[in-house]
């Protein structure tokens, strides 16, 4: 994840973007969370929607399907890699499997507690990919952070964009002279 913030910071600094608003969907607030993190201030306010970075207690099925996953893969390493994961996982080359589960395994929250800048998560109430909880548990750690909850699902911004929108421009407008 450091990668890719250093990789983000270096092309926003290269098109004259430095100090501005970010909004952030899913991996792309793992990546902001990084880099504002690491280079605080870079971003004057931030916008997260359905927001990825925090890892919650799995429950026992969950730990049930890795350890079959195991156990198949030695007896039937072909058959383990069509059946086990998630589609998207499923279609990913050997190396970036060994990155996509670095990447999804990684907590951010003691990155995100060191943010001081103010953050919004929007949330889409029937988000199944980063639920509810995860945006909760990311809002207690954010030094400044607030939630706005709305209809739809992972891509709530793109399946209601108006209600998207005015939240958004609510909140970048928000003390701030016109």
């Amino acid at each position: 994840m450091e990668d890719y913030a250093d990789w983000t910071k270096g092309a926003l600094e290269s098109l004259g973007v430095k100090n501005g608003f970010l909004i952030a969907h899913s991996f792309g607030c793992r990546v902001a969370v990084k880099l504002q993190k690491k280079y605080a201030g870079f971003f004057d306010k931030m916008l997260l929607t359905g927001a990825a970075g925090v890892v919650l207690p799995r429950p026992l099925s969950y730990h049930i399907k890795v350890r079959a996953y195991r156990l198949v893969k030695r007896l039937a390493p072909r058959f383990a890699e069509r059946r086990f994961g998630s589609r998207e996982y499923r279609t990913l080359s050997p190396v970036m499997k060994e990155s996509y589960k670095k990447i999804v395994n990684e907590d951010l929250r003691a990155d995100a507690s060191r943010i001081s800048v103010p953050v919004l998560i929007v949330q889409g109430k029937e988000d199944a990919t980063t639920p509810l909880k995860e945006a909760r548990a990311y809002l207690k750690v954010l030094q400044c952070g607030r939630l706005a909850v709305m209809k739809g699902g992972h891509f709530a911004f793109a399946e209601y964009p108006l209600a998207f929108n005015l939240i958004a421009e609510e909140y970048f407008l928000n003390g701030r002279k016109n």
